[in-house]
């Protein structure tokens, strides 16, 4: 297969704004032992990417870099060793920087063959959001079908994923959103209740509501990725022996709580940082991978796609999710040769 020996990618060279990405033309990496070079058709872009871009993150590479967390395309070549995929393979994958280009080299470790029925940016769509809506519910939660589950910030990309999965997982849903806008997606994507937090008095009024629509022993389980005055009025949703999984603070005040709440209805208190399975049971990733693949293809998850941008209009896709736009998911076209 000839390829040109260079790519355009997105580039950070000094933290800062979305301002401090430059596309660029690089030369194209080589695949080592282990490893899958992807002609990337679609990459998505994730809040994270914009806290990896401030400098914020938790996981930093070394400057400069390019960033960039999911990405589906075709192999174009294997180094030594690799068994899992072959060239000509349709794959997606979840890394913790570099997607962000017409090209990048990935361990084969975390690679996922996609459904022939999965579009490019369907498969760049469904990596991060939603194995970290499966590892919150199953892993971390342990949900049971028929439980109830409040999921936060119910309309972005971990959220829909949530309440997709959690509904497809035998789950009664309760989509927590902020507009009406975002009550009729979560509702579209199979949400059993919404509720409000654009409210006064949230403490108080989120706990009405949810109890309105789930009854006084309130949620099972609570998915938050909002943190701040949502993640205190949810907690207070739990029924007793209730889980909280901790996902993120999109809201920006990170909360603290009282441990006696958490003894007097033995509520448990989870965090979940899933770029930490990929290091270290990535068999528990691809197996995570493989199961939402085959809900897709059974029509129980429908990642949902708000715009697909060309990648030389980037700096609109990332404002959009600076300035939470998005209803689901942002994605970016990569003009890969032979996209489609």
């Amino acid at each position: 297969m000839d390829r040109d020996s260079t790519m355009l990618a997105l580039v950070v060279e000094k933290h800062g704004s979305i301002d401090a990405l430059t596309l660029k033309t690089l030369p194209e990496p080589i695949a080592a032992r282990g490893e899958v070079l992807l002609d990337v058709r679609a990459a998505s872009v994730n809040f994270p990417d914009l806290m990896v871009i401030a400098g914020t993150y938790q996981n930093l590479p070394a400057l400069p870099f390019v960033p960039g967390k999911d990405m589906a395309g075709v192999v174009a070549a294997v180094g030594e060793g690799v068994t899992r995929v072959k060239v000509g393979d349709r794959v997606m994958a979840t890394i913790e920087h570099g997607a962000f280009a017409q090209r990048c080299v990935v361990s084969e470790r975390f690679c996922q063959q996609m459904p022939q029925s999965m579009r490019f940016a369907q498969g760049a769509a469904i990596g991060l959001v939603y194995v970290t809506a499966y590892f919150a519910l199953v892993e971390r939660a342990g949900l049971r079908p028929g439980e109830k589950v409040l999921v936060t910030g119910a309309a972005g990309g971990v959220g829909l994923a949530a309440v997709q999965v959690a509904k497809a997982l035998g789950a009664t849903v309760v989509a927590a959103v902020s507009s009406t806008g975002k009550a009729t997606m979560a509702l579209q994507n199979g949400a059993d209740h919404v509720v409000r937090t654009d409210v006064a008095n949230l403490r108080d009024a989120l706990r009405a509501q949810v109890f309105a629509a789930v009854g006084p022993g309130g949620v099972d389980i609570v998915i938050d990725q909002v943190g701040g005055d949502v993640f205190d009025a949810s907690l207070r949703t739990l029924a007793w022996c209730g889980r909280l999984v901790i996902v993120g603070f999109a809201e920006g005040r990170v909360p603290e709580v009282k441990a006696g709440l958490l003894l007097v209805k033995n509520i448990s208190l989870i965090g979940l940082q899933v770029s930490d399975y990929r290091e270290r049971a990535v068999a528990k990733v691809n197996e995570a991978q493989a199961h939402l693949c085959a809900m897709f293809g059974e029509g129980s998850l429908k990642p949902q796609i708000m715009a697909e941008v060309p990648l030389h209009e980037f700096p609109r896709a990332f404002a959009a999710v600076r300035d939470r736009q998005v209803l689901g998911k942002v994605v970016l076209d990569m003009g890969a040769p032979g996209a489609s």
